[in-house]
């Protein structure tokens, strides 16, 4: 269970995870908060969170082919030098009460940077661990990513009272400057090197033509974005719930914010238990969520309700832990920031378009029958997704449509083909 833990720069990295996470979500509640005390509406609010998704959505690809042919460490190291800039600059923003479009702007900048370092964090988090042990770290980092997310939501609320919101931001930047502190300490000797593309297959295109051949990758990121889409945005439900059938109002909608939390917090710990992350397990995990989704609005009660959410939370960082380690593992070394950044860019169309499709389901129906139909939409995607990998496991090797071999696009000859139904 803590294999991952064997690995000291792994263990270096988690704690700089956790104060890194910690100090996100600090900033995050602090800019809503500003952008609504400013304003009063949550339009505004929504606002500044697109103005950070959308630099993902446009430059994603381009952001994986640099971190396929960039030391990672080395991005990290100045995109977090970066957000420490900015961080202090919403502080300074935000204590001289300077206009809302430039906190936008610095926010858009943020998420442009975030963009770029988001795969060489997932290239770097596997080189801080030996290839059997990423699924395990894997799983640690979603324990870690809710509880900094825990710490920064309460550590915000209190702090934001007692010295002001500027103070949030400047934490903020304390906790960038805590993770390039990390990074530059650890040992090098000690990481697993990934081979990194070399010029005829760098780029954009030489990425989308790889993808085109890993078929089991394209069923993932198609499962994973209507699972993302209709079965992860249960901010959106949990809301509808607690104001309708519940008749919960805020400190419901508090107590389910919480318990999904803590469901985070076990799945995490479930997921670092497993020793093969297999596509079969994947699927059962979306499965049986799936139907946990769809019946969980007709529990009665708010403690039935939240009862529902421990497990569906819990299959959900279940189900993210294998597809993203299925996605590393299965992917060309020399490939794999552009898998992570397609990842990422399908994972942010699916927020940006199944809040509002889940928010209008619960409008038009009732947040009940918006349950039941996302939860059977899921399901039925979970079949088909199944159905085409029994499909392509049964495609004989010799196949015109297999992967291409890791031997053209990596300089190490080590991995394995894409379609495959088993784990590494």
């Amino acid at each position: 269970m803590l294999r991952a833990f064997s690995n000291r720069n792994y263990r270096l990295w988690a704690l700089a995870d956790l104060v890194s996470v910690t100090g996100t979500w600090m900033q995050v509640l602090g800019l809503n908060w500003v952008v609504m005390e400013r304003t009063g509406s949550a339009t505004s609010v929504g606002l500044s969170v697109a103005f950070s998704t959308i630099p993902a959505m446009v430059c994603g690809p381009w952001a994986g082919a640099l971190a396929d042919r960039v030391s990672p460490r080395r991005i990290i190291v100045i995109g977090e030098s970066l957000h420490l800039v900015i961080a202090l600059l919403l502080a300074v923003t935000v204590w001289h009460g300077l206009p809302l479009p430039v906190l936008f702007a610095l926010t858009t900048i943020a998420g442009l940077v975030g963009t770029f370092e988001g795969p060489a964090l997932g290239r770097f988090a596997s080189q801080v661990v030996p290839r059997s042990d990423l699924g395990n770290a894997l799983a640690w980092n979603s324990v870690t990513n809710a509880v900094g997310r825990v710490l920064g939501m309460s550590l915000a609320g209190v702090l934001a009272a007692v010295i002001g919101e500027p103070a949030l931001f400047c934490l903020n930047a304390a906790s960038f400057g805590a993770v390039i502190a990390t990074v530059l300490v650890m040992r090098s000797a000690q990481f697993h090197p990934l081979a990194r593309s070399t010029r005829e297959y760098a780029g954009v295109m030489a990425g989308l033509r790889y993808l085109r051949t890993q078929h089991v990758l394209l069923v993932l990121f198609a499962l994973g974005f209507v699972l993302s889409s209709l079965g992860r945005n249960y901010q959106v439900t949990m809301a509808a719930m607690a104001e309708g059938p519940l008749n919960a109002g805020s400190a419901g909608y508090g107590t389910l914010s919480s318990v999904f939390a803590v469901g985070t917090v076990l799945g995490g710990l479930a997921a670092a238990r497993v020793k093969d992350f297999t596509l079969p397990l994947l699927l059962v995990a979306a499965g049986v969520t799936s139907v946990l989704q769809a019946v969980s609005g007709f529990v009665p009660g708010l403690t039935g309700f939240a009862l529902m959410l421990l497990p569906i939370a819990a299959g959900a960082v279940v189900i993210d832990t294998i597809k993203s380690t299925r996605l590393q593992l299965d992917a060309a070394d020399s490939m794999r920031g552009r898998v992570l950044a397609v990842q990422g860019t399908v994972a942010g169309g699916a927020g940006a378009l199944g809040a509002p499709a889940l928010g209008w389901l619960s409008e038009r129906l009732g947040p009940q029958e918006a349950l039941l139909v996302a939860g059977v939409v899921t399901l039925a995607a979970t079949c088909a997704a199944a159905a085409v990998l029994r499909s392509l496991a049964r495609r004989p090797s010799s196949s015109t449509d297999s992967a291409e071999p890791e031997e053209t696009f990596s300089t190490s000859g080590a991995g394995k083909p894409a379609d495959s139904l088993t784990a590494a």
